[in-house]
């Protein structure tokens, strides 16, 4: 089912110039950046203990609906829709934003960075494909409650997970002085 997505190698990930003696403040936006991804970790977390749950019928389709509708991120976020709606939206806007604002700045700084920026471009279209076969899955176990649905469903939401967590720690690790160092907001 996945094997059509072209996945990259994260031994293949260029590597960004290491910026010492940063100040507090120019630490910042990469601390800032830390926090908007340990988001979508916590998220992702809730999201695996509730399929989990499912997984070994400790919890209901109606209990995970009301655990669902409790937490943080759909409260803040509820006119965009559904729990995974939610999450996908939020990375969406995220990398959107990077891909047309954060990533292009950093670029300009020299071909190392640019390497790296085009590294995390090259990410974020393979989570995107990830968040659109998810919505398409979870849409498809909504419609009919199949074990082939839900085993679909938690393959991609596995593979996401994956894909994503190491994506945003290369991140992390690879601009986040920079973005206080070349004064790029966050």
């Amino acid at each position: 089912m996945l094997l059509d997505i072209n996945f990259l190698d994260d031994a293949t990930r260029p590597r960004a110039p290491r910026l010492e003696n940063l100040t507090p403040a120019q630490k910042a936006p990469g601390r800032h950046l830390r926090m908007i991804h340990d988001h979508l970790r916590q998220n992702m977390q809730t999201l695996r203990q509730m399929v989990e749950e499912v997984a070994r019928g400790e919890m209901s389709a109606a209990e995970v609906r009301k655990e669902a509708e409790a937490m943080e991120m759909l409260q803040n976020y509820r006119r965009f829709g559904n729990l995974c709606g939610q999450h996908c939206y939020i990375v969406n806007t995220h990398h959107s934003i990077e891909d047309a604002h954060i990533f292009p700045a950093l670029s300009e700084k020299g071909e190392a960075w640019k390497k790296v920026t085009d590294r995390l471009v090259a990410e974020h279209v393979v989570v995107h494909e990830l968040l659109e076969r998810l919505v398409d899955a979870l849409n498809d176990l909504g419609r009919e409650t199949t074990a082939e649905n839900f085993a679909k469903a938690r393959e991609i939401n596995d593979t996401l997970e994956r894909v994503l967590l190491s994506h945003l720690g290369y991140e992390e690790e690879e601009i986040g002085d920079a973005l206080g160092y070349f004064q790029i907001g966050v």
